[in-house]
């Protein structure tokens, strides 16, 4: 029977060579290896893995086209649901979603339905295969801002239904947080970011950089003078947070974002023109996915590279695998540990970061028991270098440059879960912009979403 298929391993560099370079971790399926895990697959008449997939991917069907060989048939059946199949089947959280929800994996292991999405998108873009557009445009105009996942998603989706659409991307180079915050070794941008926002272009959409809402042009502009009929904010949140410990002004100490950011849009990492600081000790604040990524390029760039997170391993918010992989190429874990200080010598830089050890007590607001100081249990750990990562919100720049557009006490722009609808009339939202930074898939998710809105709202106009 299918399910007794053992599920196909994948291929990946071996970790104390991987730590010191910037490819690809995992390698991916071969056609032989996608052919076989395929095979697994039970193709179940009321699939809960469709259900578990924010953009409801028709999962069974495209698995089975995988199955049967039959790859270009699988790429437009991703297609129809995702514009960026090759970035999802590397970053998405499968385990917690169609992965997690997979009859097979009640008694054994899922399908492996991350790993075949990225064969059939990689094979698509080996072959030169692109999604299907439209036949005509419909006369009606959508401005897009912001080219993250929402950005990408809620566009194409409306490319696909005939609407002229424009993207206007505030940095020089389309992608978003695809581009300057997901490391080379886990999203490759030449390879795989590049090409899947051509993709998009292909279907009709254009996309502006350099362009600043809220400075460059505003929403009301575009509506009133540039005759957009409708807007979709997808300008993800970029503005970092920090703890407002003593010493965060020094030297040396960096947010995520920065440090990503330098690392990844501007090509640090190869020794290009724009420098990145390469200490010798570096502590990464936070556990999600994105300070194991900032770990993880502190590791490449030569750092002995620590983690501080103030919860124990089982709360970490990071995806199994980042966390699996962090370890396996020597990165040290501070659990249940919280920073008080960060050190600074006389020069002002960095010199270390005082801790006190924590105790897990009652739940708080989101369901996690809370992370309690333990009296006198502080101690310093020598470094050069702090990062923190403890999560970002909406710049306000564009709600505050638009008449009527209502926002949250942490600076969301308020919209609709279904819709994307805000309070003003023909603007949608959705993607970190509205929740506050979450994962790749549900921004696109909203962006799917918010296109079927629009569409719905600009039908009746």
């Amino acid at each position: 029977m299918a399910n007794k298929i053992p599920r196909v391993p994948v291929r990946e560099q071996e970790p104390k060579v991987r730590a010191t370079n910037f490819e690809e971790v995992c390698y991916g399926y071969n056609e032989e290896e996608a052919v076989l895990e395929a095979s697994r697959c039970l193709g179940c008449k009321k699939p809960r893995c469709v259900g578990g997939c924010p953009v409801s991917i028709n999962i069974p069907k495209f698995i089975g086209h995988v199955a049967k060989r039959e790859f270009e048939q699988a790429y437009q059946t991703i297609a129809e649901s995702s514009a960026l199949p090759a970035v999802c089947g590397r970053v998405c959280p499968q385990e917690t979603q169609c992965e997690g929800v997979c009859v097979l994996g009640i008694k054994g292991e899922p399908v492996a339905i991350g790993k075949l999405e990225r064969f059939v998108a990689d094979w698509a873009m080996e072959n030169g295969i692109a999604p299907k557009g439209a036949e005509k445009l419909n006369g009606k105009k959508v401005a897009v801002i912001g080219s993250g996942p929402a950005g990408i998603t809620c566009a194409g989706d409306l490319a696909k239904m005939g609407y002229d659409v424009t993207i206007f991307e505030a940095l020089h180079e389309a992608g978003g947080v695809l581009v300057y915050g997901i490391p080379e070794f886990r999203l490759p941008k030449e390879k795989v970011v590049a090409k899947e926002v051509e993709n998009v272009k292909k279907l009709g959409v254009k996309i502006e950089t350099d362009v600043v809402i809220g400075k460059a042009t505003t929403i009301d502009e575009l509506m009133k003078e540039e005759g957009f009929d409708a807007v979709f904010i997808g300008s993800g949140a970029g503005l970092p947070k920090f703890m407002g410990i003593p010493g965060e002004l020094a030297n040396g100490v960096f947010s995520a974002n920065e440090y990503l950011t330098r690392n990844n849009l501007m090509k640090a990492f190869k020794d290009y023109d724009t420098p990145i600081y390469r200490g010798k000790k570096i502590a990464v604040v936070g556990g999600g996915n994105v300070a194991m990524d900032a770990a993880r390029t502190a590791l490449r760039l030569g750092a002995d590279t620590h983690i501080v997170y103030r919860r124990s391993e089982a709360e970490l918010p990071a995806r199994v695998e980042e966390v699996h992989h962090a370890k396996e190429e020597g990165i040290h874990f501070h659990l249940l540990t919280n920073p008080v200080e960060i050190l600074v010598g006389d020069d002002g830089w960095v010199t270390g970061l005082r801790v006190i050890k924590m105790e897990l007590g009652e739940p708080d607001d989101s369901g996690r028991r809370r992370p309690v100081p333990i009296p006198g249990s502080e101690y310093d750990i020598e470094v050069d270098s702090v990062i923190m990562s403890l999560g970002t919100s909406p710049n306000p720049l564009i709600a505050s440059t638009t008449e009527g557009l209502d926002t949250n006490r942490w600076e969301c722009i308020v919209a609709d879960d279904e819709t994307g609808q805000t309070s003003r009339e023909g603007v949608f939202a959705g993607g970190d912009a509205v929740s506050g930074a979450a994962t790749v898939i549900l921004a696109m998710g909203a962006g799917r979403k918010a296109a079927a809105a629009i569409d719905a709202y600009l039908s009746e106009k």
